[in-house]
């Protein structure tokens, strides 16, 4: 009798903790950054204000960073200018070869930019964090919401899960920034 009402209760919990998992951070102001990209120009958070910015953090080699990469290019056919995308590299982890690989592999046309840790640390703020992971910051510089990628974020990483979380947030944006 106590069997079905245990799986009940273990189905519950693991329902839980994927919710948690994929629960909205509580908003903070995105950490300040000015980093280069593999051409050596500067790209700086706040040259973004008053856009979406997904921030993605990945390693060249990652297998779910490159299933990402052709939802984040939808992205960019769908949104155009109201949506930046901003991809970050560990300098230790990969170099100008490897982010010149991915891109032409993966037809990615957003920066990818070059940071030796500090950056994502002043996001993280741990030294250790799985790849994928995407930061969705405001036009205000807000972060709304950020996903690792796992079992209760598969879509918004490999489906189309993302779309609607940036339809709320340009639905969202200000009137002063909707008009930059």
């Amino acid at each position: 009798m106590f069997k079905p009402f245990s799986y009940r209760v273990c189905g519950a919990l693991v329902c839980a903790v994927g919710l948690l998992a994929a629960a909205e951070t509580a908003p903070r102001r995105a950490p300040g950054f000015a980093l280069p990209d593999s051409k050596m120009e500067i790209h700086d958070l706040a040259d973004y204000r008053g856009k979406l910015v997904i921030l993605e953090f990945i390693q060249t080699s990652c297998p779910h960073c490159a299933s990402f990469a052709p939802v984040l290019n939808e992205v960019q056919q769908k949104y155009g200018e109201r949506v930046a995308i901003l991809a970050v590299v560990n300098s230790s982890q990969d170099n100008q070869s490897t982010v010149a690989q991915y891109v032409s592999g993966h037809n990615a046309h957003y920066p990818i930019l070059f940071d030796a840790g500090q950056m994502a640390f002043s996001y993280f703020r741990t030294t250790t964090f799985d790849n994928p992971h995407i930061y969705l910051i405001d036009a205000d510089g807000i972060i709304r919401k950020d996903y690792g990628y796992g079992a209760a974020t598969k879509e918004i990483f490999e489906g189309k899960a993302l779309f609607p979380e940036i339809d709320r947030l340009l639905a969202t944006q200000p009137a002063a920034s909707k008009k930059k």
